[in-house]
């Protein structure tokens, strides 16, 4: 017997100290990020945390409201395509609660009526009214969620592949986000995630934008870095499992309330979201539905200038 508790003994230990040495690996990789990927906004304190936002373009020009998707942050639209609508638009690129340079108090935010809320709070701060919501991936269910909090106060909808529907699967990509259990969350965040994002990146990269290549400047030009940090695997994971458990509640509620104008983009080779269930779905709702041949996911990395074009048109439908 006591060699059976000596044995287990042995065990705690090593597996502590497995633990303590991934944690301090996980400090060393990250101790750049900041460095290379610096803050390129400002910060706003709202209910339940702080938002970063970079504002650029005609502060007198019809608002755009860019939400990215998930393990993502502003850089994806600051990438190519922003910068396209400037001359035209005011436009506003948010880190999503938790995400890039914002913070969230808890999980709880993780919510996508949590987010809409927070996002609402940080646009009613800069005096935008019926802005035009470019939400991308997670980004779009969010700019639902905004739409369906505050009937008639949205001009327009430009969702670029948009998670709209529940997803029986979640995305190989994504693999080991699930994680439903806030300390587990925050123990794998602090220890093994961010060595384990950073040996699978290439392969996880490669899968999030097929058929499209990976742009080589995506980890600094993209912020794709911030994500080798505990706190981005912890909001990643807190919002994969909150979409889940939110999209099928918010996806019953468009046939009743959702009567705001505006479209959906998808890439027809999209193996994220497929578009035929994301896609195809809201033309019943009055959205119209289009798709890039050729292309994946991530279409406001990889075709920018078709991004840029469908959301001058729909901006156009606000009026």
């Amino acid at each position: 017997m006591s060699f059976l508790l000596s044995l287990l003994y042995i065990l705690v230990l090593a597996v502590l100290g497995l633990l303590a040495a991934a944690a301090i690996y996980t400090r060393y990789l990250g101790r750049d990020i900041g460095k290379l990927v610096p803050r390129a906004g400002k910060l706003h304190p709202v209910t339940g945390g702080t938002l970063h936002y970079v504002e650029s373009g005609s502060p007198s020009g019809q608002p755009l409201v860019l939400i990215h998707g998930l393990s993502g942050q502003l850089q994806h639209f600051t990438y190519a395509l922003s910068g396209q609508l400037e001359g035209d638009y005011r436009v506003i690129a948010v880190d999503r609660p938790g995400c890039g340079y914002s913070d969230r108090d808890s999980d709880e935010q993780a919510a996508l009526a949590q987010q809409a809320r927070m996002i609402w709070e940080l646009l009613d701060h800069l005096g935008v009214s019926r802005p035009v919501l470019v939400g991308h991936s997670l980004g779009g269910a969010v700019s639902l969620a905004m739409t369906l909090e505050r009937p008639g106060a949205v001009g327009a909808l430009a969702l670029l592949c948009p998670l709209t529907h529940e997803q029986a699967e979640a995305p190989e990509a994504f693999d080991g986000l699930e994680v439903t259990s806030g300390f587990l969350r925050r123990l794998i965040g602090h220890t093994i995630a961010v060595p384990m994002a950073k040996k699978n990146a290439g392969l996880i990269l490669t899968e999030v934008f097929r058929p499209d290549a990976c742009p080589q400047d995506f980890m600094i030009r993209a912020g794709a870095a911030l994500g080798l940090r505990p706190k981005a695997f912890i909001t990643a994971s807190a919002d994969m499992v909150a979409a889940g458990e939110d999209i099928p509640g918010q996806s019953a509620r468009y046939e009743s309330e959702l009567k705001t104008p505006g479209g959906v983009l998808f890439g027809a080779s999209d193996n994220i979201l497929p578009p035929a269930a994301h896609g195809d779905a809201m033309a019943r709702y009055g959205l119209t539905v289009e798709e890039l041949d050729g292309h994946g996911h991530m279409i406001p990395i990889t075709a920018p200038d078709a991004c840029a074009d469908f959301i001058r048109r729909m901006a156009a439908k606000a009026g």
